[in-house]
């Protein structure tokens, strides 16, 4: 994993907040109602100051009923003040509220659909780091420090405008001290920025690690790799927190200077103040009506230079997040797509195929591969470890595109469809089964999600899954815990095989399909097989030969090439790699 400190360059752009306005335009009615809230509230604040001087002043008059009047007036400001927070606090919580959701939603969207190459650089678990905790520093920046820094702005800006009416020789004072505080913002602000985006890219690297590990913990704790393993995650949560405490002490810095710089000011523009209210030329109220707009310009400055730290922290997770949604995926469908001809037959052919994986551009997996699979044809791939079998299953699914040339299906090029429309068409049966943290019902349904309950029990008891589920403490609706883990991996095997019965596809591809079963649920998996491969095109991967014995043909694979085809018989007649591996399993 490279440091992300290496990539610190890219993270320059001032404005990557932008990037939220996709997500914020469709509120805009609530954005506006927001914002009439905030003008209001900062208004009523701004208004405060007048009634505190006329309260002051009277005093000196004597006039009680005027002294009740601007009492009243006082009090009213502050019910008004109340309601327009409450009412602006709602609008844009909710907003905030809102549109996380939808980023979240993108996001989720969009990793979904990313082809297999896409994650082969990206570790899930910082996948799941950027919907999660990126979207949770964006949403308490959209719930409240968007919201306080505008209402800040709007108080410094009024603030500074009362200041001057109230008395242009204090304010000109008081905007000598402005330049002096802004700088070290600025400044400092921009390091804030960088700082910020390291951090989440290195809890993004912890949340990977932990992720990978928790996923594997049984093989962790087999290897006794917990040690090394807990190691690994504390050396990434440490540099996290290096990173943190680097940008913890900057914006203490930036906050120690900049309030200090505005308070200093305010106390030596008081102090003149304070002289002339002694020579006549000011009253007191309208000192102390200085005095609050000066505490207010103050507080706003102060206020925004803790905002501004949030705010370029939030421009960094932004920008993660929108590289991701902007993310180019090397397998696309094509803006005009032709549909598969239907009805389906089935036929596949291989046009002189050559592809490697992204992760490994010099290693071709498959080099000039030609094979035509005749509808209805049960075809067996066999071949040793790395041969490039499972890579065919790969690229007829097309979650990778082949480097040069092209996989047609019933005449049609994959590349020239929809996925959805050829995948719709095709049932796989991995080597590797995913069971869903649901109930086994459930697992077996998302085959074919509109399926009824007793389609569900057909298709397990066609892959010998029935006898186990109905075993288990509450039959078909048991819970099988995450990557089911109440599971044996033969029961996982079959729940898999049920899975794809149930799609009733015209293709059906299985990978190492029949590797985690005993000889029995073999020989029962293979009938069934037998039985669902009739009228439908089959394409089996698979190490132990007694499954593909029956098979229409072998297509025997070595070093990403084809090197044979045949029947069983004629393949160990002819000699060759094919019956070197059947001697070696049935002798």
């Amino acid at each position: 994993m490279a440091d992300p400190t290496e990539e610190r360059a890219k993270s320059k752009r001032v404005g990557a907040l932008r990037g939220l306005w996709p997500f914020i335009r469709p509120y805009s009615p609530m954005v506006v109602l927001a914002l009439v809230a905030l003008v209001v509230t900062a208004s009523v604040s701004l208004v405060m100051p007048m009634a505190v001087r006329r309260v002051v002043d009277g005093f000196g008059t004597g006039d009680l009923s005027l002294l009740d009047q601007y009492f009243g007036a006082a009090l009213g400001v502050a019910v008004l003040l109340a309601i327009g927070t409450g009412v602006r606090y709602y609008f844009v919580t909710r907003l905030g509220e809102r549109v996380v959701a939808d980023i979240r939603r993108a996001l989720f969207d969009r990793a979904v659909g990313m082809s297999p190459a896409y994650f082969e650089k990206l570790m899930t678990g910082e996948v799941l780091s950027r919907i999660t905790t990126d979207t949770t520093l964006i949403l308490s920046v959209l719930g409240s420090s968007v919201s306080v820094a505008l209402r800040n702005v709007l108080m410094l800006v009024g603030g500074l405008i009362l200041l001057a009416l109230t008395s242009w020789k204090l304010t000109g004072l008081v905007l000598l001290i402005v330049p002096a505080i802004i700088v070290p913002i600025v400044v400092l602000g921009r390091k804030l920025r960088e700082l910020g985006r390291e951090n989440q890219d290195w809890i993004a690297n912890s949340s990977g690690k932990a992720s990978e590990a928790l996923s594997a913990v049984q093989t962790v704790q087999a290897f006794t790799h917990e040690s090394l393993t807990r190691a690994d995650f504390g050396d990434l949560t440490e540099k996290s927190f290096i990173s943190a405490q680097k940008r913890i002490g900057t914006r203490s810095a930036m906050t120690v200077i900049v309030i200090f710089l505005a308070f200093s000011g305010v106390v030596g523009v008081l102090w003149l103040g304070a002289r002339d209210v002694q020579a006549g030329v000011m009253s007191p109220g309208s000192l102390v009506q200085f005095l609050i707009y000066a505490v207010m310009v103050a507080g706003a400055v102060g206020a925004l230079s803790e905002i501004w730290g949030e705010l370029q922290r939030a421009a960094g997770a932004t920008e993660r997040l929108v590289e991701m949604l902007q993310a180019t995926d090397t397998v696309q469908d094509p803006p005009k797509p032709i549909a598969l001809p239907r009805p389906i037959r089935g036929e596949i052919i291989f046009h002189d195929v050559a592809f490697n994986y992204p992760s490994r551009p010099g290693h071709r997996a498959l080099n000039g591969i030609s094979l035509t699979i005749a509808p209805g044809e049960t075809v067996a791939l066999v071949g040793p470890s790395g041969a490039g079998k499972s890579t065919i299953l790969q690229l007829l699914m097309r979650f990778y595109d082949p480097q040069s040339g092209a996989i047609t299906f019933d005449g049609v090029d994959l590349r020239d469809m929809t996925r959805a429309d050829f995948r719709s068409a095709m049932a796989l049966v991995p080597q590797d089964p995913v069971i869903f943290a649901a109930s086994a019902r459930e697992n077996i349904r998302f085959g074919r999600p509109e399926a009824s309950d007793a389609e569900v029990e057909a298709a397990a008891m066609a892959a010998a899954a029935h006898d186990f589920i109905t075993a288990l403490p509450e039959g078909y609706t048991t819970y099988l815990g995450e990557r089911g883990v109440m599971l044996s991996g033969g029961q996982k095997q079959r729940i898999a095989i049920a899975r794809a019965i149930l799609r009733d596809a015209k293709v059906l591809l299985l990978d190492e399909a029949t590797s985690a079963l005993d000889a029995e649920s073999e020989r029962l998996v293979q009938v069934a097989v037998e039985k669902l491969g009739q009228g439908r095109t089959l394409l089996v991967v698979a190490h132990r030969l007694a499954t593909v014995k029956k098979a229409d043909r072998i297509v025997v694979f070595d070093g990403g090439r084809i090197i044979a085809q045949g029947t069983h018989e004629s393949l160990v007649a002819e000699g060759g790699l094919y019956a070197h591996l059947s001697e070696l399993q049935f002798v």
